[in-house]
């Protein structure tokens, strides 16, 4: 008998086709609900009957799985898996997969986006063009910094902090700074990086980027005084998760000059308020947590999401596991 599984966000037509050759798929559309309450209890519904479930971007619960006792596992089309309470998930047994490589290179990309649009003022000058206000030669109101040769600091030196390094070092001649809970050798050795304490990290780069994953220990790391410990001509780079931000402190830092600009993919509320104050602020680009929306990566996150969920179901799914200590008494 085929397993049941319930995809809780849309898949390439392709790899849904794959899907329902190994499993009995329900297709749950979470944008047809007007409310996220109406929402969790009608998947906590379908979850009731399932053995795995593959989507992303809606919280997991544990009062959403109370009734899910055949569930065996939850693959999401992400690396970030803030979405899920993983103890709740190893109390009661659950895998949980996630695709941690594919969107590594894209993200990346996107982050050195943010970099020379925020330094270069890309956007901003864009919009002024747009509005008519180029009628001569350019002057200092409209220059921006250099990227090359500049220090970046990057918090957090995975996978994607890793590809960032590589772009910086190698192909905009800068230092790299880094801070993290391990060193990272292989990063010294290829980019020449150097692993810092955070807050010789805040002071000596001229780009901040965080790339760290979300977790207790990292909500609300960048707050007023980190911030007030940067360079004043200093940018601030976001493509993480919003919330390791204090975005009201973020503000305050923009409004009053205590860093020069910030580039940014992920908010601590998403979507980003159209009334945020953000978006009025001309040094700073926010975009709409595009970091790995490249239509080659979101197809290669879905197959693979797909691939780990399958593997996982029969048992031999042997990487992308975000809780190993389910992994180690599930699948051995």
């Amino acid at each position: 008998m085929k397993p049941r599984v319930v995809v809780y966000k849309s898949l390439p037509a392709d790899v849904l086709a794959s899907l329902r050759e190994r499993a009995e798929v329900e297709l749950f559309d979470s944008a047809a609900f007007a409310s996220a309450e109406a929402r969790a209890s009608a998947l906590a519904d379908a979850l009731a009957t399932a053995d795995g479930a593959v989507g992303a971007s809606v919280p997991i619960t544990p009062a959403m799985l109370e009734g899910a006792k055949r569930l065996r596992v939850l693959s999401t089309i992400s690396v970030g898996i803030d979405h899920f309470d993983v103890p709740d998930l190893n109390r009661r047994g659950i895998v949980l997969a996630h695709t941690p490589d594919v969107l590594t290179e894209s993200t990346a990309d996107t982050v050195f986006a943010l970099i020379l649009a925020t330094a270069r003022r890309v956007v901003e000058l864009a919009e002024w063009v747009k509005a008519g206000h180029w009628r001569g030669s350019i002057g200092p109101q409209q220059y921006g910094v250099e990227v090359q040769g500049k220090t970046i600091g990057i918090v957090g030196l995975g996978r994607i902090g890793s590809a960032v390094a590589r772009r910086a070092a190698l192909g905009f001649n800068m230092r790299v700074l880094y801070a993290n809970r391990h060193p990272n050798e292989a990063a010294e050795q290829a980019f020449g990086a150097r692993r810092a304490e955070l807050d010789t990290l805040l002071a000596e780069a001229d780009f901040v980027c965080l790339q760290t994953p979300l977790t207790p220990e990292t909500k609300g790391l960048i707050g007023a005084r980190e911030l007030a410990a940067m360079k004043r001509g200093a940018i601030l780079i976001n493509a993480s998760r919003g919330p390791i931000v204090d975005e009201r402190a973020l503000i305050e830092a923009l409004r009053n000059g205590t860093i020069a600009g910030a580039g940014l993919d992920v908010f601590e509320h998403e979507p980003l308020a159209a009334d945020s104050p953000l978006l009025r602020m001309p040094q700073v680009v926010a975009l709409p947590h595009i970091g790995s929306a490249t239509h080659e990566t979101r197809h290669a996150m879905a197959a693979c999401a797909v691939h780990n969920l399958l593997d996982a179901l029969d048992g031999k799914l042997v990487g992308n596991v975000a809780n190993r200590e389910v992994f180690g008494r599930q699948l051995r």
